[in-house]
C-alpha cells in the first residue's frame, strides 16, 4: 500500500502569494507541486518516450532508500533518504543542471524505526520549500520530528511533534501555509495534527486525533469560499483553520486508513481510502456533512487529479478512471498496469504515473477518451511520484540487482 509504502505520500502547500510565484516559475516546491494538486504547468516540451539510452539527460546515485519525491527549486533538487548502514536520515541536495550532489545533511543519526510494512521506507516524506527554508518530517526514536534547514543544508530548528506507534509506517509530508507548517501524525496511540511556527518550530496549536493508524498528509484547499486544511481518515473527514487550528467542521465518512491527499474543485473535496473498505468519495466543502457522491473504487494510495469539472484517478490496482466531479458519473475506466503507489501528475491532457516496478505510463486523458501513449522503464523498483517542471521530468527509482541502488533521473528532450 502506498499508504504504507508511504509513499511519498505527502504533501505541502504554500500560501496564495507563494503559490502564484511557484506557478509562474519552472519549479516544484512541495508534495504534489506548486498548487499541491498534482497539476504541472501546461504546454511544457516533454518526451513521452524514454529509456536508459533515450532522453535521459543525467542520472545521479542516491544513498540509502526513500520514497520522498523530488522537490525542485531554482537550480537545486532536494530529496529525503535514509541509510540504514550508517543509521542516518538525511536531506540531500543535487544540482538541477547536472545531477551532481551539492550537499547532504544528516537530520537524525541512530534510533531509526525500522518496523512497518515491507514496502515502507524511513524517508517517505517529501521536502517542502516556502521561499526561504526547507522542511522535512522523519519518524525517529518512536516520535515524529519536523526539521527546518536553510539552502546550504544547515539545520535551523527541529521540533518533536508527537509520539508515534508504528503500524505500517510514516510518510506524511509537511505542508506550508503562510506562517505555519502543518504536520499530521495519525497512529494507534492517538495522533496529532499540529501547526508549527515556520521560523522557530514552536508548536502554535495541536488537535488530538483518534487512536487509528492513518497515512494522509493534510491538504490546503480553497473551497466553499474559505481556506481549509483538510484531513481524511480515522473514519472522519475534518477541516481546520490552518493558522489557528480551529476545527471548522468534522463529519463521519471516509474509512480508517487513507493515503491520498485531498483535492478540490472549489465546491467539493475528493478523497479516497483502502482499509478496511475501498472507498472514493466527494464531500461538500461547506461543512454541511453532505456527501455529493461515493463509490467502492479503491483510491487508496495514489492521489487524484481534478480538472475542468472532472476527477481522474489511477488506482492502486492499475485502472485509470474518469468521473464527473459534481455527480460521480463514471465516463470511462481502463487498465493501465498494476501496483501503483506513486501519485499521477497531469500536464495538459497528459498524465504521467509510475508503478512500483519502475514503469512510468504516459496517458492521454480527457472526459471523452483514454489513450495509453507509452510505457517507459527506468530501474526496477519505484515508489516516489514524478516531478515535472521546467521541461524536465524527475524520477526516483532503484535498480535492485546484487546490491540495491537508488537513482534520481532527469528526463528531457
Amino acid at each position: 500500500m502506498k499508504a504504507l509504502t508511504l509513499l511519498p505520500v505527502f504533501l505541502l502547500f504554500l500560501n496564495a502569494a507563494s503559490s502564484v510565484r511557484a506557478q509562474q516559475a519552472p519549479d516544484w516546491p512541495a508534495w504534489r507541486g506548486p498548487n499541491a494538486d498534482g497539476q504541472a504547468a501546461p504546454d511544457q516540451k516533454l518526451p513521452v518516450r524514454w529509456s536508459e539510452n533515450e532522453n535521459v539527460l543525467w542520472r545521479a546515485e542516491v544513498r540509502g532508500r526513500g520514497h520522498s519525491s523530488p522537490t525542485v527549486v531554482g537550480n537545486r533538487i532536494y530529496l529525503a533518504t535514509a541509510d540504514l548502514v550508517t543509521e542516518e536520515q538525511l536531506v540531500v541536495c543535487f544540482d538541477r543542471a547536472t545531477g551532481q550532489k551539492v550537499w547532504e545533511t544528516p537530520v537524525h543519526v541512530g534510533n531509526i524505526d525500522t518496523g512497518g510494512h515491507k514496502n515502507g521506507s524511513q524517508a517517505s516524506s517529501t521536502v517542502a520549500w516556502d521561499g526561504e527554508r526547507l522542511y522535512i518530517n522523519f519518524l525517529n526514536n518512536r516520535a515524529v520530528f519536523t526539521t527546518a534547514l536553510d539552502t546550504s543544508g544547515k539545520i535551523l530548528w527541529q521540533q518533536r511533534v508527537s509520539d508515534f506507534q508504528v503500524h505500517q509506517g510514516f510518510g506524511s509530508s509537511p505542508v506550508v501555509y503562510k506562517s505555519v507548517v502543518l504536520v499530521t501524525a495519525d497512529h494507534r496511540g492517538g495522533g496529532k495534527i499540529s501547526g508549527l511556527d515556520k521560523q522557530t518550530g514552536k508548536i502554535l496549536w495541536q488537535q488530538d486525533r483518534p487512536k487509528i493508524a492513518n497515512y494522509a498528509s493534510p491538504a490546503i484547499v480553497t473551497a466553499a469560499g474559505r481556506v481549509q486544511a483538510v484531513l481524511a481518515g480515522c473514519n472522519l473527514v475534518a477541516s481546520f483553520e490552518p493558522l489557528t487550528g480551529k476545527k471548522l467542521w468534522e463529519v463521519e465518512g471516509s474509512t480508517e486508513e487513507t493515503v491520498v491527499t485531498a483535492v478540490t474543485d472549489g465546491s467539493r473535496i475528493f478523497l479516497g481510502g483502502g482499509y478496511p473498505k475501498s472507498h472514493t468519495m466527494a464531500m461538500e466543502a461547506d461543512g454541511s456533512g453532505k456527501i455529493a457522491w461515493q463509490n467502492t473504487s479503491r483510491s487508496y494510495v495514489p492521489s487524484m487529479l481534478v480538472k475542468d469539472g472532472y476527477v481522474y484517478a489511477v488506482q492502486d490496482g492499475g485502472q485509470a478512471v474518469c468521473w464527473k466531479s459534481d455527480t460521480g458519473e463514471e465516463l470511462w475506466r481502463e487498465k493501465v498496469d498494476r501496483d501503483f503507489y506513486g501519485s499521477p501528475v497531469m500536464m495538459g491532457s497528459l498524465i504521467f504515473v509510475t508503478n512500483m516496478n519502475g514503469v512510468t505510463s504516459v496517458l492521454e486523458a480527457t472526459p471523452e477518451r483514454f489513450k495509453l501513449l507509452s510505457q517507459n522503464v527506468l530501474g526496477d523498483e519505484a515508489f516516489a511520484s514524478p516531478t515535472i517542471c521546467g521541461n524536465r521530468i524527475y524520477l526516483r527509482a532503484a535498480k535492485k540487482g546484487d546490491m540495491r541502488q537508488e537513482y534520481l533521473w532527469c528526463i528531457g528532450e
